[in-house]
């Protein structure tokens, strides 16, 4: 009889630490043997969009030469080789470099308008650098170009919040950690992107336990990614997450006492 109460009690000890550890074990890229490496086939580039707010800087080997080129809305000044920005006193972050317009365009010293919207990095880069060229301005212009404003929201059963990037690049699986990792109520199997894409708002479905997210469009994210994590189970009217630990309570309480009352008769 002892034995057959000690088997009961060790039984309802382990149910009530795997209630209490098995939700919280979230299992990510479950298809991926440990032996198995995986080729980084895409060298990412963050592609401009109306909005982004991009730093610009011309250098040479004359730096006066690229001085006229180095005047970011009259607001930076620039030193004399073209490397050390600094914002003019009363300037704030959003008067800092050149702002695309909503035509997808900004305003280059010498240069006038140029259409940048959809181009990467090293596309305006070259862009500048041959029109410099072309104008002989300078002979052999280096060009260095930055975003000032690229960010990121995260919304879904993770939370909510924007998301500032210095730089560039960040990837999915990086923007998840900021935000604190996915939670136990959270679908792996529904992580969606929403991205501005030609001018429409597309959706991009990840599975985090596949390996198959390295090779997603949205691995890295895009300037204004919206980054929607799937709840499990949908909110109701009036509910409150207390009821549901209640109710989880209540059944181990019941299933406590029926065991109790088992081997106590």
């Amino acid at each position: 009889m002892m034995r057959t109460k000690f088997y009961l009690m060790c039984c309802l000890a382990l149910a009530l630490l795997s209630s209490c550890s098995s939700s919280k074990k979230l299992l990510y890229f479950q298809d991926w043997e440990s032996d198995e490496a995986l080729d980084i086939s895409v060298k990412h580039e963050a592609v401009i969009h109306s909005g982004d707010r991009l730093s610009i800087v011309v250098s040479c080997d004359k730096p006066e030469l690229a001085l006229p080129f180095n005047n970011q809305n009259g607001i930076v000044s620039v030193s004399a080789d073209g490397t050390n920005i600094s914002a003019e006193k009363g300037s704030t972050n959003k008067d800092i470099g050149y702002r695309v317009d909503n035509e997808g365009c900004i305003i280059f010293p010498k240069l006038g308008k140029l259409k940048v919207e959809g181009m990467k990095i090293s596309e305006l880069s070259e862009l500048i650098r041959n029109k410099i060229v072309a104008g002989n301005y300078i002979n052999d212009p280096s060009i260095s170009i930055e975003f000032l404003n690229f960010k990121y929201v995260m919304i879904g059963a993770i939370g909510s919040g924007v998301y500032t990037v210095e730089g560039d690049r960040i990837t999915l699986v990086e923007a998840i950690a900021n935000a604190g990792d996915l939670p136990n109520n959270a679908r792996l199997d529904r992580v969606i992107v929403i991205r501005e894409e030609d001018g429409k708002r597309v959706q991009y479905a990840h599975d985090m336990r596949s390996k198959d997210i390295f090779d997603s469009p949205c691995y890295y994210l895009q300037q204004n990614d919206i980054v929607y994590v799937e709840p499990k189970y949908k909110k109701k009217d009036g509910e409150d997450k207390a009821i549901q630990y209640i109710s989880i309570l209540t059944s181990l309480a019941s299933t406590a006492a029926a065991v109790l009352w088992y081997i106590t008769r």
